[in-house]
């Protein structure tokens, strides 16, 4: 990688409409994602008030203020208010029930093949057991696409149909710590849990557990009436747990192809354990990066540590990287002290408004700090205040930082280089080229001139609106099985769906019902059979589900 990549002329971030052709961004080791955000933060959003200054202990004394928005109007998106689904479609449901036995085997011959991005682990043998699988449920075109990295999978299903549906897939996985699971995490096993008989594997939830399940519903489909009531094109990237790095070069692809559809379906589990809905219509955008301080000009070891008695006379990388970093937050790290960083932001949309209030309505802020396991949120903040920050305001966090010895016991160095990765992620109106920039300057000008900016990943926020028929299909499905959806505005986790919505332009949505957990975690699981009286999805109405959305998406 480039360490001048974010030199004095910044690339934009791929697929930028008004900059031309999709560029391909950069190489790099992305660790951190959004799945996590979406099974553990559980509904938790919504607005606040006009905010305070917070005073700034910085060497221009100045204040800062985290940008607060006003909760306007009294109007509750009541998702209950959308006609359910009517469609019965029983036929295709006794072939779901006769053959669940072999759909479940379907998902644990899935979770068995490792397919791990970031050590190359079983990726090619993954993708060629997705395109074979599309190949053998009726797909006359499925083909490898090669990118710069791993190759994605492209297949299209011509049913005749009026309307066409993209399903947006991802078979990469995140690695694993097996001395910390309770079954080995390849082995596909059935575990009995509190929730009932559960899937317990690496991607059993994220995301081959939902998609394959999918998979599942179309080969019943196509068995009992011949055809898709749509037509379908499958687009799967194995580089999701690496930040998609190569995506667009997909996209640019299969451009033309891609945009005569209607929109965008990624299968989800969005059950949580109580099996509410939830439905979400964006993502926040996002810069990663790696920041290093290395001894050179500015003093320090260049080429290797040294005795940690030479401190009384060498600098430190060490201390330099901290000081670079406390240098651009607040001592707390919650508000951000680069120059700009909050110039555009924007406030919730006017189409927000009614949604943030049915978040509100559901909000219970002691089950919601249970599930995250704190105590208080940032700044003595209400909870209608760290909801709005979640949504609208950009973060900067230290995902990690290593330098020297950590190892046990002790051992006395003055190391050479200091490493931190950072993220921020980013809401609507934020450019990743022009905050990755502010940093660039910000570190320049408080005199950090030394620290290299390693850029890993980078892309903007993304969101569908609440009218699209899309999402309105989905909605009226959920309202058919008795659990209409708390629709949010986004997450405040980030993902690449702006190639679909900003490039593509068309809509997307991100759900289904079942319930998991674990994602990126040991004991990562999908609920197979839930117990009996609970609201949870088993496989078996997890693919019906999928069977409706079609339908319905279909006017059928």
């Amino acid at each position: 990688m480039q360490t001048n990549f974010w030199g004095s002329s910044i690339e934009s971030w791929p697929g930028r409409p008004e900059r031309g052709p999709i560029e391909q961004p950069k190489r790099g080791k992305i660790v951190t994602h959004m799945k996590w955000l979406m099974l553990a933060v559980c509904g938790l959003f919504a607005a606040c008030e006009q905010g305070t200054e917070i005073t700034v202990s910085s060497d221009q004394g100045k204040k800062v203020q985290r940008p607060r928005f006003e909760l306007t109007g009294d109007e509750v998106f009541d998702a209950g208010s959308i006609p359910a689904y009517t469609g019965d479609h029983d036929e295709i449901y006794a072939h779901i029930d006769r053959n669940l036995e072999q759909h479940l085997a379907n998902l644990r011959r899935w979770v068995r093949q490792p397919s791990i991005s970031a050590q190359n682990n079983g990726i090619t043998e993954m993708a060629g057991m997705l395109r074979d699988d599309l190949r053998a449920i009726g797909f006359a075109e499925a083909e490898l696409a090669p990118t710069d990295g791993h190759p994605g999978v492209f297949a299209h299903y011509d049913a005749g149909a009026k309307k066409t549906l993209v399903v947006y897939m991802m078979y990469d996985v995140q690695p694993v710590n097996p001395e910390d699971w309770l079954v080995p995490p390849f082995a596909g096993e059935l575990v009995e849990h509190e929730l009932g008989t559960v899937l317990m594997a690496r991607g059993a939830t994220n995301q081959k557990g939902p998609q394959r399940a999918l998979l599942n519903a179309l080969e019943s489909i196509i068995s009992v009436t011949g055809s898709l009531p749509v037509n379908l094109i499958v687009l799967a990237e194995g580089e999701e747990e690496l930040g998609s790095p190569h995506f667009p070069q997909i996209i640019e692809k299969y451009k033309d192809r891609l945009m005569a559809a209607d929109g965008v379906f990624f299968p989800f589990n969005s059950q949580n354990r109580a099996g509410d809905m939830r439905m979400i219509l964006g993502v926040k955008g996002i810069i990663y990066m790696e920041l290093e301080a290395r001894g050179g000009p500015h003093g320090g070891p260049v080429d290797h540590e040294v005795h940690g008695s030479l401190k009384a006379n060498i600098d430190s990388p060490v201390w330099r990287l901290v000081q670079a970093l406390a240098s651009m937050t607040t001592p707390d790290g919650n508000t951000i002290l680069i120059d700009g960083y909050y110039d555009k932001v924007q406030p919730p949309a006017a189409e927000d408004m009614p949604l943030i209030n049915g978040m509100l309505a559901s909000a219970d802020e002691k089950k919601a700090m249970q599930a995250l396991g704190i105590e208080r949120w940032i700044d003595g903040q209400t909870m209608q205040e760290a909801q709005m920050d979640y949504l609208y305001n950009p973060t900067l966090n230290i995902n990690g930082i290593w330098a020297g010895y950590t190892g046990e016991g002790t051992k006395t160095i003055l190391p050479h280089m200091a490493t931190a990765k950072v993220d921020s992620r980013l809401p609507p109106g934020l450019d990743p080229d022009e905050m990755m920039a502010l940093i660039r300057a910000h570190l320049d000008k408080h005199g950090f001139t030394d620290i290299t900016i390693h850029p890993m990943s980078g892309y903007p926020a993304s969101q569908t609106s609440l009218d699209s028929e899309l999402v309105q299909a989905a909605i009226s499905v959920f309202n058919k099985y008795g659990a209409p959806p708390s629709v949010e505005p986004r997450l405040g986790g980030s993902a690449p769906f702006y190639v679909f919505t900003d490039i593509l332009r068309l809509p997307m949505v991100f759900t289904g019902i079942g319930h998991g957990k674990g994602a990126h975690g040991p004991n990562e699981f999908m609920v197979i059979y839930p117990k009996e009286g609970s609201k949870i999805a088993g496989l078996a109405k997890i693919e019906k589900g999928y069977v409706d959305i079609l339908y319905a998406l279909a006017g059928r």
